[in-house]
Parts: C-alpha cells; sequence; structure tokens
C-alpha cells in the first residue's frame, strides 16, 4: 500500500489482477508494463506470454512462495500485470455525448467502487464521475471487484461540488440518492426519466453533503419496506441503474 501510494500517481501504473481482467484491459488499449506469474500459469496463459513477448514486456516467473512474499498476497488468479495508467480524461468531454451518468461522490470503500462500475457495465450506464476524495477505480481491489469493467466505462475524476454546475449547464438534470422527506420516489422518475440523467451516490455511512443535495435538480428515494431505510452504495447503484436506464 505504501508502494502503491508513493509511486501509483507519479508514475502512472496500475495493477491488473487475473487473466480475464488483463485481457479486458489489454481489449480497452492498455499497455501492459510487466507480468508476474506463478510458473504453472506460463503455459495455461500462453496468448498473454505470446503478446508480452510481441512488445517486449517483461514476464517475471516464481514459485508461489515467493510471489506472495513480493505481493503480500496468494497469487491464485494466474497472473498480475503492472499497466501503463491512461492519460485522465475532461470529464466535460467524456459525457459529450452521455445520456446516463454516475457520479461518485467521496465514496471511499475500494469494493463499492468496482461493484458499482460493474453495475454500470451491465444495466446501461454511458459513464461514471468521481469526486476528487472518492477512491481510485483502479486500485487493484476496485479493478478486481469490477471484473475489469473500469476499462469498459469511460470515467473521469470532476472537481466538486462545482461539478453539480457543470453536469446541469452541459444539459444534465442531476438527482441526487439522498434520505429526504421531500424526495421524488424512484418508481415516479422511473416512470418519466429525463433525457439526460445525472445520478449522484454518496458516501458509506454518511451519504450526500447537504450542499450537494442543495444544489441538484431533485433528490430521489429508492421506496422501501421491511423497516429497513437504505442500502449499501452498490446495491442502491445497481436498483437506480436499472430503474432509470435510457430506453
Amino acid at each position: 500500500m505504501a508502494l502503491r501510494t508513493r509511486r501509483e500517481p507519479a508514475e502512472g501504473l496500475y495493477l491488473a489482477e487475473s487473466a480475464k481482467v488483463i485481457r479486458r484491459a489489454l481489449e480497452a488499449g492498455h499497455r501492459p508494463r510487466s507480468y508476474l506469474m506463478a510458473p504453472r500459469w506460463v503455459d495455461e496463459l500462453t496468448d498473454l506470454v505470446q503478446d508480452a513477448e510481441a512488445r517486449g514486456v517483461p514476464v517475471y516467473v516464481g514459485e508461489p512462495d515467493v510471489l506472495q512474499a513480493l505481493t503480500g498476497f496468494h497469487l491464485h488468479r494466474g497472473a498480475i500485470a503492472s499497466m501503463h495508467r491512461p492519460a485522465p480524461r475532461d470529464p466535460v468531454d467524456l459525457v459529450a455525448g452521455a445520456r446516463r451518468v454516475a457520479v461518485l461522490e467521496d465514496v471511499v470503500d475500494h469494493t463499492n467502487v468496482g461493484a458499482v462500475f460493474r453495475s454500470a457495465a451491465a444495466l446501461g450506464v454511458d459513464a461514471v464521475l468521481v469526486t476528487p476524495r472518492c477512491a481510485d477505480p483502479l486500485y487493484r481491489r476496485s479493478v478486481r471487484v469490477s471484473m475489469g469493467t473500469v476499462f469498459q466505462v469511460p470515467w473521469s475524476r470532476i472537481e466538486w461540488p462545482e461539478g453539480v454546475q457543470t453536469l446541469q449547464r452541459n444539459g444534465f438534470s442531476v438527482a441526487a440518492l439522498a434520505l429526504r422527506d421531500d424526495a421524488v420516489s424512484l418508481d415516479d422518475l422511473a416512470a418519466d426519466p429525463p433525457e439526460r440523467l445525472a445520478l449522484v451516490l454518496g458516501t458509506e455511512g454518511d451519504g450526500l453533503a447537504d450542499a450537494t443535495v442543495q444544489a441538484a435538480d431533485l433528490a430521489v428515494r429508492i421506496p422501501m419496506s421491511g423497516g429497513v431505510d437504505s442500502l449499501n452504495v452498490a446495491a442502491a447503484s445497481a436498483v437506480a441503474f436499472w430503474s432509470l436506464r435510457a430506453r
């Protein structure tokens, strides 16, 4: 963790774990820097090894106990790759042709970030914007939980909370997913959704900042039963994305 924090932002790298995730990164046009794998996977991942040789990318091979000492975890998913981090994209350019956008405000759990991206990819979200304090979508655990869909869904960081006005100026209705008495039911919003919609989801526990809810065009709430007032942010995102998908 300390090494990643010191070197990843400056040197522009991220880690992709498992053959499936690495292949999705390559399909998205990301460039590998090096591979690390156990001996048994060299033969099973022949296509990745051959691709690395063609690119002049080193493939390091080590026994499982050595790899665990190097990485700090059991490398049981075939391989791990150090990848060049793609250049950040301008958020306004990113959403230029989008109809459905998700915004993650200060979501700090990497598992939740990865799960939201997987739902976004599956349920028709065109782009994801993350605030400056949101966890990194290209952190190893986020990438793994997303099953590589962080490479599939375009994303960028956006200044916040001024990003609410940025989205509104670019034609989006901004809906804040929040527990408020005046919130519109998700069912009602889904019955007549705006053409272009940005759905803002808040951090675990505290939810969205008051300033964000005040600046949004409306607050929306998922109808609940059973005495439950809210869902985990990843679960809530899946429900909202499916209900509000563009048709």
